[in-house]
């Protein structure tokens, strides 16, 4: 704030000032909003006493830090919400992906780079610009950091509604994007809240392949592919292996099945671009890969979240559902005796599934 004798603080013209600067640091769009979430609390709280969180015990650790704000920190008038798009154009086409049991599906946030410290260091990059114009103030930047109801924040500073997917739509640019906040205690002009235009469509409600999707706006998580592959440390649920299909680093279907999504910009930005060729790449060659291999090759990647074991769990079970093939057979026989109990548990079940869809012909040939 501004020493004593200095000019009082124009809120409305550095409102404007920080949509500039948010764009010139690489923001899709940014807003600002008030800190009051109690229709948020309520609906988060009804989520944790269903259970729907599954083992994410950090969910309900934090109390109501997560939808009051200034609890988390103190002097909270206002959040800066800001989004960044990170489609990349150069991907293959996900249903392709999708549609090639061979090959391996990896969710297209992470293809490319963690977002995490990249848009933290732009929040704080933009914090300092607020500072240089307004004199010292109270902040902090999050990004998917903290127990923070994000989506929540997003959609009453006016950049988009909570789909019925649960993730945040923006009618000019789709969903997919990552999200950031700037905590800080200006008492800077409140944006209007976004509204919901899903209308009467449940398409993401439809075709999510475990039904994770309970309803409108209620995700039961320990159903989901995003949990299953990337939160979740243990076995996967037997009846559920079989509707992972080749999904190996979380799912896409409810966006990929957006109408809204037809509006979304691929990002240009080269961070987010694909690496490794983890958009079009077959189950087998990743399965062999080694842990150093895993190490090297997620450096600064989200999958490296998951984990190693992790990871040939994920692609074991693809394995387990993609086609019959002696290649498929031959890289599970390889794990048979993996030093991780997690992955022979998965390695096993996958054997079992491609000896079952083994041709007659050839079981026939064995056995003379």
């Amino acid at each position: 704030m501004p020493a004593a004798g200095q000019p009082a603080i124009d809120f409305d013209a550095l409102a404007r000032d920080i949509r500039v600067w948010a764009r010139e640091l690489g923001f899709a769009d940014v807003g600002i909003s008030g800190t009051e979430l109690g229709e948020d609390e309520a609906h988060l709280l009804a989520w944790l006493d269903a259970g729907h969180h599954g083992e994410m015990a950090y969910m309900a650790s934090h109390g109501t830090k997560r939808s009051r704000p200034a609890e988390l920190q103190p002097g909270t008038l206002r959040v800066i919400s800001v989004r960044m798009d990170y489609l990349p154009a150069a991907a293959r086409d996900g249903w392709d992906v999708l549609a090639d049991a061979e090959r391996g599906y990896v969710a297209r946030y992470a293809l490319g780079r963690d977002y995490h410290k990249l848009m933290r260091n732009r929040l704080q990059t933009l914090a300092e610009r607020i500072e240089a114009a307004a004199g010292p103030f109270g902040y902090r930047a999050f990004v998917d950091s903290a127990p923070v109801l994000e989506r929540a924040l997003a959609r009453n500073a006016g950049i988009g509604w909570i789909g019925k997917h649960t993730c945040l739509i923006d009618s000019r640019g789709g969903s997919w994007f990552f999200l950031g906040e700037l905590f800080t205690d200006l008492p800077l002009p409140l944006d209007q809240p976004a509204t919901a235009h899903c209308g009467t469509c449940t398409r993401c409600i439809e075709i999510c392949p475990t039904q994770a999707i309970l309803g409108p706006n209620r995700l039961d998580a320990r159903r989901c592919i995003a949990y299953l592959t990337i939160e979740s440390r243990g076995p996967i649920p037997l009846e559920l292996r079989p509707l992972i299909g080749n999904r190996i680093f979380g799912c896409d279907d409810c966006q990929l099945v957006c109408p809204w999504n037809k509006f979304a910009t691929p990002t240009t930005s080269p961070d987010f671009a694909p690496r490794h060729r983890l958009d079009d790449s077959r189950l087998v060659d990743l399965f062999a890969w080694s842990e150093a291999d895993f190490v090297q090759r997620t450096e600064g990647s989200p999958i490296r979240r998951t984990g190693y074991a992790g990871w040939l769990r994920n692609i074991a079970v693809a394995l387990g559902n993609a086609p019959y093939s002696g290649d498929t057979l031959q890289a599970l026989a390889s794990r048979r005796d993996d030093p991780s109990e997690l992955v022979r548990e998965h390695v096993a079940w996958a054997l079992a599934e491609q000896h079952r869809k083994r041709p007659r012909d050839e079981v026939h040939a064995d056995s003379r």
